[in-house]
């Protein structure tokens, strides 16, 4: 990506003036310049304090931006406190006093300057705090709430010059007595009403209720997840499982599109270091199943538990959520969404963030960014991939064919939509091992060819980067694997797929330590683990020279698919170098029970691996009974 082309983040801005700065100005401009001059640099090395970097100082205002809500907010308060004893030194008619605005919002950065609606709304907000004041926006409160000594108070939705949607405004409370409070929540008023209206509600009320009683089904008491049933111990930061969103749309056909609303969710939180999130592969076992929410934290080992529906109609759509502690065996919190339908995206996004502002975690900027890195404005091309990648998911030739065909036409609708592209270098990978349609090599260079132009769209998001680990590993690239898939990690740490695949990469470069504990950090990842998960740890172990510890691993793989070729082959040759020959006897008549035509020669040709002697596990292969 050019260093100088113009790049898309999400920031905290901070926009200050000065209340009265004019008549400032014309009463005594001299003394003015010299205390905004002043001032200016008290502000800024708080600001610089604080980890933000001031951006620009037009006239009476200055812009900052930071990587933390949180930075910001503990900066404008320590702004404002400083320049009130500063004030105290002057004569009351010489005081200046700044206003400033905090929001949270999404800017175009290039050049060391910032633009867009993300500036634009920091200053309208700023506009209506007090002289020495702090207002914020809604996505600044979620995140600060409970992590800030101050109150804050509720100042409603105001309309902001060229911003479709109404901004939730909060003041900052810095006096004392208002710590750990939120005031001037919205509440309706109630109008006196004559005695036979009030008798007509009371019955209408109490018939709704007998209604609801009768036909809609309570919601049972969570009975709390037992520790010591836990299928592993709880971390030691937040872990959570998002369940297959309920499709209440009343058409089978738009499954795929509540699907992908949990797995962005998913997706989206597997970015954030702070959090143990489980892969959609486990969580979406539980799909249409009727298992008790405790169950499901027991079998999965997580404290949380996340679920929610999805209900499309026409333009709109209303997503319900709510967020379960399954150990202490209470609802957290809940809350419905009804938007416009091509809000979906940032929807998602703010469920995510909600969530864990819930948690109690504070992200960076940075992280925040991560979360939308891959994402489309275009309706049309969104419904197109997650349909395609449903089609994916389903693993037969001709759902790959219908699932190629999707994803070319969410590119052609919108070009610059990374996740698409790296929908079609799956389905080329995909050729590559099930059903190949022309040389492998051709098929890899297409799949480079999506990969890369994914990166270039978006160079954050931990999918383009595996992916393309995924491709040198597959040319033996394996220090460039390791290279890329640690990229992948570095960027979405909880995603199971990236991890796996890095020790994969580890493991072919000869690192067998480091890759069994990759292998380890994507089982626990995803508990209702894949068999191809599994099988590489024992791998990992044999080359080590852990027979020990990949035996009872690949007769456990066993135990779930007999017929799976992989673990007997590794049996045959562990069983062999360890001396107990009629083992490996057994294994081997396995091997070409499911494989009759597989031979040494053809083991041969496949990848090496650093670090373990290929001649002697060939030659293991050969005495158990493989043939040449």
């Amino acid at each position: 990506m050019a260093e100088n082309k113009t790049q898309r983040k999400l920031t905290a801005i901070l926009s200050a003036d000065v209340k009265g700065y004019s008549k400032l100005m014309g009463d005594d401009d001299e003394f003015t310049v010299t205390t905004i001059t002043a001032y200016r640099k008290i502000i800024s090395d708080l600001v610089d304090k604080h980890q933000g970097r001031v951006v620009d100082t037009p006239g009476d205002n200055i812009l900052a931006e930071f990587n933390s809500t949180l930075n910001a907010v503990n900066s404008a308060v320590e702004i404002q406190r400083t320049l009130e004893t500063e004030n105290g030194k002057l004569p009351d008619n010489r005081r200046m006093e700044f206003r400033i605005g905090i929001n949270l919002g999404d800017i175009l950065h290039k050049d060391d300057r910032i633009y867009g609606d993300g500036v634009n709304v920091a200053a309208r907000i700023e506009s209506l705090a007090d002289p020495g004041g702090i207002c914020i926006s809604r996505g600044v409160f979620d995140q600060v709430r409970k992590k800030v000594p101050q109150g804050f108070e509720y100042l409603g939705e105001h309309t902001v010059k060229n911003v479709v949607e109404p901004v939730t405004i909060y003041r900052v409370l810095l006096a004392p007595e208002y710590e750990g409070r939120v005031i001037g929540e919205l509440v309706t008023k109630t109008t006196k009403l004559k005695r036979p209206a009030l008798v007509a509600i009371a019955t209408l009320f109490i018939a709704s209720v007998s209604l609801l009683l009768m036909f809609y089904p309570r919601v049972p008491d969570i009975e709390p997840a037992s520790i010591d049933k836990l299928a592993f111990p709880l971390p030691d930061k937040p872990s959570i499982a998002v369940l297959p969103f309920v499709n209440l749309s009343g058409d089978p056909n738009q499954e795929y599109f509540s699907d992908g609303i949990t797995e962005h969710i998913i997706t989206s939180l597997s970015k954030v270091p702070y959090i143990l999130v489980i892969a959609r592969n486990s969580s979406f076992t539980y799909k249409n199943k009727a298992v008790k929410v405790q169950n499901i934290a027991e079998e999965l080992g997580v404290q949380y538990i996340l679920e929610g529906s999805v209900q499309r109609s026409d333009d709109r759509v209303r997503i319900t959520a709510q967020l379960i502690d399954a150990i202490a065996g209470h609802h957290l919190w809940a809350d419905t969404y009804d938007r416009k339908l091509e809000d979906i995206f940032s929807l998602q996004d703010e469920i995510a963030i909600k969530l864990m502002a819930e948690l109690q975690l504070e992200l960076t900027v940075e992280e925040l960014g991560r979360l939308s890195a891959t994402k489309t404005t275009n309706i049309k091309a969104y419904e197109k991939y997650l349909l395609g990648y449903a089609f994916l998911l389903r693993r037969t030739e001709e759902d790959s064919r219908q699932a190629r065909k999707l994803a070319e036409e969410a590119i052609a609708i919108d070009p610059d939509f990374s996740a698409a592209y790296q929908l079609l270098a799956r389905l080329y990978f995909d050729n590559y091992w099930y059903y190949p349609t022309e040389s492998p090599k051709e098929t890899l260079n297409k799949a480079e060819k999506m990969i890369r132009k994914s990166i270039d769209l978006s160079v954050q998001d931990a999918t383009s980067h595996y992916l393309l680990g995924i491709l040198y590993f597959l040319r033996r690239q394996y220090d460039e694997a390791v290279s890329e898939c640690k990229k992948a990690i570095e960027l979405s740490p909880n995603s199971a797929e990236a991890n796996f695949r890095y020790a994969q990469a580890l493991r072919y470069a000869g690192q067998f330590e480091e890759a069994i504990l990759y292998h380890k950090k994507a089982i626990r990842l995803n508990p209702i683990t894949p068999m191809s998960y599994i099988n590489n740890l024992a791998w990992a172990y044999a080359y080590s020279e852990q027979y020990e510890k990949a035996i009872p691993i690949w007769n456990k793989v066993i135990e779930r698919n007999p017929d799976y070729f992989f673990p007997y082959l590794g049996l045959a040759m562990v069983y062999q170098l360890s001396g107990d020959e009629n083992k490996a006897r057994e294994a081997a008549a396995e091997v070409m029970r499911l494989k009759p035509n597989l031979t040494v020669s053809k083991i041969a040709k496949g990848p090496a691996t650093r670090g373990f002697d290929r001649k002697r596990g060939l030659e293991a292969l050969r005495k158990a009974g493989i043939p040449d």
